[in-house]
């Protein structure tokens, strides 16, 4: 499930990419000779164009017929564009005549420019054209935050509302804190909800913490060295678990807890007659208890009153009981905000910006020491998406990818859009324009860099797995 959630998610943002050149491109009259979903190194799945006054289309093809180049078209037919879908699912193109990039370089373009041709419009033109895809990703990303804020709303659990606390990762518990612990501010300014919390911690190495302990407000004072350990350790996640009881919500078919007469809505407070009351605890204590006979404490309420009763069973083999839990939204106070479709605009797009702007802060750490290692390939994109489908968790996930894919394009590396972007401004300020010669180089250096990326990045992916 998480690998059709990223691959149609990435889908969507390729195209609308792509699509975001192609507009400019046919607004500045500017050939697309193809447009392609996924690469189609030596095969196409898809192909589709329209000559003649009627579509044609092939299907797992390998060369395209010479009655399909615009050469051999009517003139009314030269500008059309072939349409297609690749088989190698990592991005796809948009191949603009006259254009040095990873389709052709300068000896596959005509020896006379052509008016219809990238190269020869005006450099405020080719800027328009090359940051199309860019422009298209950020304001696709702010229109999906406004549409899903204005469909489903925003739901925020304040941390101070978990009133049971916090699970720390063991780099916070080295530092001072405790699990139960409710981060209250950090270095004197207030957070109130995990991801502020989460933000501050990973990017502004803090030295100091105001947490909520008991009925106690206590001042932590940090070593300095978070961020390096950050670097060093990768922690998944600094707040690891938001402390949630263990409430039986419904029961899977053939629960072994619901034969022992379990009942929806019990608590469960000790395991074998130790005292235990949150999932965090629980889980791994029945795990560790699995295929044995255990007695499992509950509260349950009958009438006004809760009472106490302890539950013999045998845990099967997987050491799980069988049962859905009641969720955080469930347990605790969540603040849920509704808008309407114009109040949805200006927040999507705020929550946006301000998604994107804490993305960005996040590079620092690639520059930290061991910073390098925390690239991550496509299966870490696909660990933000859940195992099973929720359109909602799509949507907002799709929007952060958009958003990233933007922000990675504009970096001005040769190959990406950043670097058409970089040597055309340079060109409208000093009238420099770099020759077809220059870009190819450019472009094939930048393009050796892109895959040397691609593969640590996904090597770390791999390395990953067998470390864990």
């Amino acid at each position: 499930m998480k690998a059709i959630a990223l691959l149609l998610s990435l889908s969507l943002l390729v195209i609308t990419h792509e699509l975001g050149h192609l507009c400019f491109a046919k607004l500045f009259h500017t050939r697309v000779r193809r447009f392609y979903l996924f690469f189609n190194w030596g095969f196409s799945i898809f192909k589709a164009k329209k000559f003649d006054g009627k579509w044609h289309f092939l299907f797992f093809n390998k060369e395209t017929p010479e009655s399909w180049d615009e050469k051999n078209l009517r003139p009314e037919d030269q500008d059309n564009t072939l349409w297609g879908i690749g088989w190698l699912p990592l991005g796809g193109y948009c191949d603009i005549a006259g254009m040095v990039d990873e389709t052709k370089n300068a000896d596959d373009l005509e020896e006379v420019p052509q008016p219809w041709e990238y190269r020869t419009k005006p450099a405020w033109q080719r800027l328009c054209i090359i940051s199309g895809g860019v422009l298209v990703n950020f304001l696709s990303a702010l229109i999906i935050y406004a549409c899903v804020f204005a469909h489903w709303g925003k739901d925020e659990l304040p941390m101070r509302n978990a009133v049971y606390g916090f699970e720390y990762h063991q780099l916070l518990l080295d530092e001072g804190l405790q699990n139960g612990d409710i981060i209250y501010s950090i270095d004197g300014k207030e957070v109130y909800d995990i991801a502020e919390a989460s933000e501050h911690l990973v990017l502004d190495n803090p030295l100091d913490i105001t947490v909520m302990r008991g009925d106690s407000l206590v001042e932590l004072h940090l070593s300095g060295s978070l961020l390096e350990r950050i670097n060093s350790e990768k922690p998944g996640s600094l707040i690891t678990a938001i402390r949630t009881p263990f409430v039986v919500r419904e029961f899977m078919p053939g629960s072994v807890a619901s034969r022992a007469g379990m009942q929806v809505g019990d608590s469960v407070v000790a395991l074998n007659g130790a005292p235990m009351a949150f999932f965090s605890e629980i889980s791994p204590a029945l795990a560790a208890c699995a295929d044995q006979d255990i007695t499992v404490g509950i509260y349950r309420h009958e009438g006004d009153s809760l009472a106490y009763h302890d539950i013999a069973m045998h845990l099967p083999a997987e050491g799980k009981m069988g049962v859905y839990l009641r969720t955080e939204t469930e347990v605790f106070k969540v603040e849920h905000h509704d808008y309407t479709f114009f109040q949805a605009i200006p927040a999507g797009i705020s929550h946006g910006w301000n998604t994107l702007v804490t993305y960005v802060s996040s590079f620092k750490l690639l520059f930290a020491k061991n910073g390098a290692s925390n690239l991550g390939g496509f299966i870490s994109i696909a660990q933000i998406f859940p195992s099973e489908w929720s359109w909602l968790r799509f949507w907002d996930n799709t929007a952060l990818l958009a958003l990233i894919l933007a922000f990675m394009n504009v970096l001005p590396i040769p190959g990406l859009d950043g670097g058409y972007i970089l040597f055309t401004l340079i060109e409208m300020l000093t009238g420099w324009k770099p020759s077809d010669k220059f870009l190819t180089y450019a472009t094939n250096l930048g393009f050796i860099l892109l895959l040397v990326l691609l593969v640590w990045a996904n090597g770390n992916d791999i390395l990953r797995l067998f470390i864990r």
